[in-house]
């Protein structure tokens, strides 16, 4: 037994730097910048209004910058980190496996520590919030904890093909009964409800803002997570087959499989995203002018994402196969994924809530994204800067220790 415990414990420590993975760390600092560019617009706009299209309203410099984020960026990097997720949690257990230890404790405590922090983050700083989803969906990875590796990516298109089928379910009902839902009052209580984010986000103080947080998180926040956990859990089951079958690890054994993703499964979730923008191109989900054109556009654009996220990652996997190290330079980003994660939220609402500089609805898209861009290369040198010093950032620290029950080294030796 003394023996055999200092292993044991050594290898379900924090993870040092020269055992990481670095096409993950390049990967999760892409979907970082992804994530930005996705959220930036949700800053200084009602939340009711994420994922509502391409405004064609707009200057021609904000109409390109609104649709090629719409077409490229929404949806396929909140899907690609959820299948980052997945690999890290599916590394973490395949660790414990090895080190003959039981995995399910230290699970629950990694993913009861990243619940506490995504409420606090939707409830006290945004209301977008990723992180509370990705917990409720670790909790049911459990279920599959066991399941045979051949099982994995059946489970995990079937989970998102099933909300397809239910966001299709619904688009038929909107054609065939849309008068209906149109009359059933719906349509004023999303106008309330959005003039009452405006009201405490553009105009409010740090309270009434909070306030709204908890009133959104509790309302649309909640039917929100009926659609996007099922997604994430099919997208942490595909991401454990990842580092099961060691594809992300020894991706050269796995060629063929790659090509796959990147030629068929990429180019397919892009038809799908284009053909949502040929039926609707501003698809309108809330107020009482919802049709079936709108639901069937956004719900194609949900069923090609998680195709495109696969593709980009093959895309990266390949770039690095063939020897480029420009994706590399994301690697700082991705391994302080949620501390950048948090302090993007809280630029975006002290940049453009009332209760801090109060620019809510006065920067156009084309600034947004490229101030996104400018605010995200500033967080690539932070951590650089950052973890020439330390091991880990101040956020992956803090979970770490709460995962681990004993504080890490923070400062390198």
């Amino acid at each position: 037994m003394t023996a055999t415990a200092p292993t044991r414990a050594a290898a379900l420590a924090p993870i040092a730097s020269a055992e990481r993975i670095l096409t993950l760390d390049a990967l999760r600092g892409l979907a970082l910048l992804g994530i930005l560019l996705m959220n930036v617009e949700s800053f200084t706009a009602s939340m009711l209004d994420a994922g509502s299209g391409i405004d064609p309203r707009q200057a021609r410099w904000d109409w390109l910058a609104d649709g090629f984020v719409y077409l490229f960026i929404q949806g396929k990097f909140w899907t690609l980190f959820a299948l980052l997720f997945g690999m890290g949690f599916a590394a973490m257990s395949e660790r414990a496996r090895a080190a003959g230890t039981d995995f399910l404790p230290l699970y629950l405590r990694r993913v009861v520590g990243l619940l506490a922090i995504g409420l606090v983050h939707a409830l006290l700083i945004w209301s977008g919030d990723i992180l509370v989803c990705y917990a409720l969906a670790a909790f049911a990875l459990l279920a599959f904890r066991n399941a045979p590796l051949g099982a994995l990516w059946p489970i995990g298109g079937t989970l998102n093909l099933m909300i397809a089928a239910m966001l299709l379910l619904g688009t038929l009902a909107t054609f065939v009964a849309g008068d209906l839902i149109a009359d059933a009052g719906s349509g004023a209580a999303d106008r309330a409800l959005r003039a009452s984010e405006v009201a405490a986000y553009a105009r409010g103080s740090y309270a009434e803002a909070t306030a709204m947080r908890v009133r959104y998180f509790f309302g649309p926040g909640m039917a929100g997570l009926m659609v996007f956990v099922p997604m994430a859990l099919g997208l942490f089951a595909i991401g454990t087959w990842f580092v099961r079958s060691g594809a992300i690890v020894e991706p050269q054994r796995y060629r063929r499989f790659y090509s796959v993703l990147l030629w068929a499964v990429g180019p397919l979730g892009l038809a799908i995203t284009l053909a949502g923008l040929v039926i609707d191109s501003e698809p309108l989900l809330i107020d009482s002018g919802m049709g079936g054109s709108d639901m069937l556009g956004a719900t194609l654009q949900t069923l090609g994402a998680p195709l495109m996220s696969l593709g980009y990652l093959a895309a990266l996997v390949r770039v690095l196969q063939r020897g480029a190290r420009w994706p590399l330079a994301f690697g700082p980003a991705g391994r302080m994924a949620l501390t950048l994660y948090l302090m993007q939220s809280v630029a975006g609402t002290l940049l453009f809530y009332g209760y801090g500089l109060g620019l809510w609805g006065e920067v156009s898209r084309a600034p947004q994204v490229l101030g996104a861009c400018v605010f995200f290369a500033l967080q690539l040198a932070f951590a650089r800067w950052w973890l020439a010093r330390f091991r880990y950032g101040p956020m992956e620290w803090l979970w770490r220790w709460f995962t681990y029950a004993r504080r890490p080294v923070l400062l390198k030796g």
